[in-house]
């Protein structure tokens, strides 16, 4: 018969000292919490394979990782196991993911565009656009993650170009941002357009008016 294994508690976990050697609390669910001589209280899950070998996961520190957050660790891990998905190749696989997402930045993408885009355009066009974005745009929103850009993170940096009197070209840089949003989403870098979104944002240009640079 298999031993019950009674599931922590806070009081017991914030009560455990650090002994000569490493020792284990178990939870229960192959989840434990490994206690070293230095007093370091680190969460792991052990599970078997679809092989029938065994494997752990590391679910972080306590208390930086409190015990109702490794539950749910511990349950997402086990219903991808169920699901008949290796729970360690499913994180390895998110963290190259999120690792790739944020390396592909608003600049690196809106360079890619670019020059993706450059034959198409007389050769003062080509460089007026990218002499716009790295003047108004890439100082601020460049070094982040196109898929976390934020309406409110392109609405400000647009704002700016407006507060100089630059309404055209603050309507400009949406068009072209809203340009470069569309190739991150055939590319698959995002799931949004946020600058498209932006039809009323702006101010709108009067004819005949010409603002400056």
């Amino acid at each position: 018969m298999a031993k019950l294994i009674t599931p922590l508690v806070p009081k017991q976990i914030d009560s455990a000292k650090p002994k000569d050697k490493p020792y284990i609390l178990f939870d229960g669910g192959g989840l434990y919490l490994e206690v070293t001589p230095l007093g370091s209280k680190f969460w792991r899950m052990k599970f078997r394979q679809a092989n029938g070998k065994e494997n752990w996961l590391s679910f972080g520190k306590y208390p930086d990782v409190s015990l109702e957050q490794v539950c749910q660790k511990q349950n997402k891990a086990r219903k991808l196991k169920a699901a008949g998905i290796d729970p360690a190749e499913n994180r390895r696989a998110e963290k190259e993911a999120d690792q790739e997402r944020a390396s592909n930045t608003f600049e690196k993408i809106a360079r890619q565009w670019h020059a993706n885009r450059i034959e198409t355009w007389q050769p003062s066009t080509a460089k007026d656009i990218i002499n716009r974005l790295e003047k108004d745009i890439f100082p601020e929103i460049g070094e982040l993650p196109v898929s976390t850009i934020t309406h409110k993170q392109l609405i400000n940096a647009l704002r700016k170009v407006e507060m100089r009197g630059a309404h055209e070209i603050a309507k400009r840089l949406r068009a072209n941002c809203a340009r470069i949003f569309r190739y991150a989403i055939q590319y698959g870098y995002t799931d949004k357009n946020i600058a498209a979104d932006l039809t009323d944002v702006l101010k709108p240009v009067r004819k005949g008016h010409f603002a400056a640079i």
